[in-house]
């Protein structure tokens, strides 16, 4: 599990690129910049681990481009000690994102294959997330809730209801909706029945899978 000076150097090029694109929360950069996303891909692709682009991981899922992944969360304000709950754990590298960020970290995947992989291979690198559920995430985590944040990694036909519900008051919700093409929606309470809607435009996203064990 190497992480190089050359990976470093293409970790600030990366950044960089980031920052051209729009992505402004220091946070999210730093957090780029620190996090060697080359150990969370599959050993054929690690070259590509610096380029602006989503790529194959185990279980017919994609660890996601980077700019998605920053640009997500952005939109969630996360600040230090915010409990967040991300659905769609993956590859993981998102959830390193925000524990690099001093989020507290709820994360929930539902394929098995990925769940296991991941959850040993996370604290290897020194992350770990408060809990780590092998699960469904349409129905999120209600015995931890509510959450300051909630971040969905994969493409959602509809915005499932319990999220919506396990948010604080002035908390978001961040999801990509649509069926074949996604936009990129986020939900902020505003009180126990009012949200306030936003969407900044399309992303192209694996599906969330609804519980099939």
């Amino acid at each position: 599990m190497k992480d190089t000076f050359t990976h470093q150097g293409m970790r600030k090029k990366l950044v960089e690129t980031l920052k051209t694109k729009g992505i402004t929360d220091r946070n999210v950069l730093q957090a780029i910049g620190k996090i060697p996303r080359h150990l969370f891909m599959d050993s054929g692709f690690v070259d590509h681990a610096y380029v602006d682009k989503a790529f194959p991981i185990a279980a017919e899922q994609t660890i996601s481009q980077p700019y998605t992944v920053a640009r997500q969360t952005e939109l969630l304000e996360v600040k230090k000690g915010d409990k967040i709950l991300e659905i769609g754990t993956g590859s993981g590298y998102q959830a390193a994102v925000l524990l690099e960020m001093n989020a507290l970290l709820y994360t929930i995947e539902r394929q098995n294959e990925l769940f296991k992989k991941t959850r040993l291979f996370l604290p290897k690198l020194g992350y770990k997330p408060k809990r780590m559920i092998f699960g469904d995430g349409y129905i999120g985590l209600e015995d931890e809730a509510p959450f300051n944040g909630i971040i969905v990694t994969a493409g959602a036909p509809f915005v499932p209801q319990p999220l919506l519900a396990q948010l604080k008051i002035g908390g978001k919700l961040v999801i990509p909706v649509g069926e074949n093409v996604q936009v990129m929606t986020v939900f902020h309470r505003k009180s126990e029945t009012e949200f306030e809607k936003k969407e900044y435009g399309e992303f192209k996203f694996v599906p969330l899978l609804e519980d099939k064990n």
